[in-house]
């Protein structure tokens, strides 16, 4: 197997060069971050602020791995014109055997050449793609990493993977449960754990520890198949009018991808493997292999079906555009004209595990219901349309929590960051429990009155200037159930508390921020927060 991993394609498919300090983020940890920022300091599964902390220029991006996944076709589409048996592993990352082609070319080193020689030029100096090959793709992408930038590929001669394997760290196996355990166990090589029995591997870890195992001796979990796809369980969609737009694509690839995943769990199969087939009203045919190392759940298979059309069509926009300023005839042929057929074929499946039942009746785990339940709504109102809370720290109740596109985050896996407890700091000056029932999205425009109807303000002391005894709305306020009902726009404040001042950010001008927050209840038993900021109060939330 040959693979190409573009390192750091997270932060290329931003467009940020490599030379100036960038990172992406998911969760508030680093997932990828430019040269520049790792020779700060910045490595990836530091938290946001950390990152900042080292490098106080780095740039700061939410990642986008529909973006991610539409800038890297146009590579898979180059390794298209040395072998058809291309396989997207996921952005950044793609692969295919390298029998046939080796031969054609005449080795593996030339191979490669041809590879980069295909490669770099659509990567024109954004990044940089590195090469591997070995007898699996796990060797294959270890090979790859291990590629240093005065050489242009690393490749294990034929039979070599597990002794190239044996002294690395058994962390490369991306396998955490297992990590931890054989560390203290004394296995600390991949080499040290391919020695143990298989019987005994199975026995102690079950099938995790099985397929790890296979891993370290260099097998893969399901070897490349080179079979023409079957067409029997394959679903189809036809597009009348050609589609042109995402959303119809989405739409389209999410009812095809829940028919073939109720189609397999009938057969008691799982997909590994999808080939995702679009055909264009010029009558050409385009094909992409889509791999997953565990089995392809149905909003897997529509998010990377979603994530291929998304690449098909914005290279059809793009030649369109190009057409259109250079002032050339409308040209139908290849990928510059609309979607008329999608096909979702299961190119490659294996016995499904089952599913689990709960000890007390039901389901033991409802993560594919969950999953099923988003996808619908993404592919109904788009992929934008579903967010999660997670929570990030603050003073403020708006700060505290902030919700993240569901996309961005793999719903089947525990997430850390939806407990309370995933926040250490103390964030000294924050507002304490109970928690406030309503944040706006935008805090209301307020004025706080005394019984003069003075306006009342918060001293450089923290203390107030007068005692506070009306609450108004301005009347640009568009929040009209925030305060009163129709037309009444004035509160009279029974109790308050506060003020409390906070501070942030002191040693900065640019963000330094001073408020003041304080309780107030109305004649109404309503109570609500007030901050004030610049000589300036808002309703920044509503206790219910």
């Amino acid at each position: 197997m040959l693979v190409v991993w573009c390192p750091d394609w997270p932060v290329v498919a931003w467009g940020v060069p490599l030379d100036e300090p960038a990172a992406v983020v998911v969760a508030n940890r680093v997932v990828a971050c430019s040269p520049a920022a790792r020779a700060e300091g910045v490595s990836i599964g530091i938290r946001r602020r950390d990152a900042q902390g080292r490098c106080p220029d780095i740039a700061i991006l939410e990642r986008d791995v529909d973006r991610e996944g539409r800038l890297f076709e146009p590579v898979a589409i180059a390794l298209e014109g040395i072998t058809p048996q291309v396989e997207v592993a996921g952005p950044g990352l793609v692969g295919f055997p390298t029998r046939g082609p080796s031969r054609f070319f005449g080795g593996d080193e030339q191979l490669c050449e041809e590879v980069a020689g295909a490669v770099e030029p659509i990567l024109a100096g954004r990044g940089a793609c590195r090469i591997g090959v070995a007898d699996g793709i796990f060797a294959a992408r270890l090979a790859a990493r291990a590629v240093r930038a005065e050489s242009l590929a690393v490749v294990i001669p034929a039979g070599e993977s597990v002794d190239f394997l044996a002294p690395l760290p058994v962390g490369e196996l991306a396998v955490p449960e297992l990590t931890d355990v054989l560390g203290r166990l004394g296995l600390r090589t991949i080499g040290a754990f391919a020695d143990l029995v298989p019987a005994d591997v199975i026995g102690r870890f079950g099938q995790v520890g099985q397929l790890a195992h296979r891993l370290a001796r260099g097998e893969d979990q399901h070897p490349p198949d080179l079979r023409r796809p079957a067409p029997d369980m394959a679903v189809t969609w036809q597009f009348e009018p050609a589609a042109l737009q995402i959303d119809r694509c989405a739409f389209a690839a999410k009812a095809l991808a829940d028919e073939l995943h109720a189609s397999l769990s009938g057969n008691g199969l799982a997909c590994v493997r999808v080939a995702i087939e679009a055909e264009t009203e010029s009558g050409e045919t385009h094909i992409r292999l889509w791999r997953h190392e565990g089995a392809l759940s149905a909003a897997a298979l529509a998010e990377r079906a979603r994530w291929q059309l998304d690449g098909w069509l914005h290279l059809a926009r793009s030649a369109r555009q190009h057409q259109e300023q250079e002032n050339e005839p409308p040209d139908d042929v290849g990928v510059g004209a609309g979607i008329i057929r999608l096909s979702l074929i299961p190119d490659e499946v294996v016995p499904a595990s089952g599913r689990q039942l709960g000890f007390w009746g039901g389901r033991a785990e409802r993560a594919d219901d969950v999953t099923r339940a988003v996808a619908r709504i993404q592919g109904l109102l788009g992929p934008e349309a579903v967010s999660v809370p997670e929570w990030r720290g603050g003073r403020g109740p708006a700060e505290q929590i902030t919700l993240l596109p569901a996309a961005a985050v793999d719903l089947g896996e525990e997430r850390v960051a939806t407990s309370r407890q995933w926040i250490s700091e103390p964030w000294p000056g924050r507002i304490p429990l109970p928690s406030p029932a309503r944040v706006p999205t935008d805090p209301v425009p307020v004025e706080v009155l005394d019984v003069a109807g003075v306006g009342v303000g918060v001293t450089g002391r923290g203390e107030l200037t007068s005692s506070p005894s009306i609450v108004s709305r301005h009347a640009s306020s568009s929040d009209r159930s925030t305060l009163a009902g129709s037309g009444d726009r004035r509160r009279i404040v029974q109790e308050w508390a506060g003020p409390w001042p906070v501070e942030e950010r002191w040693w900065d001008v640019m963000t330094h921020r001073r408020r003041a927050r304080m309780q107030v209840v109305f004649d109404d038993g309503s109570a609500h927060l007030l901050v004030i900021e610049d000589g300036s109060w808002w309703l920044e939330a509503t206790y219910h």
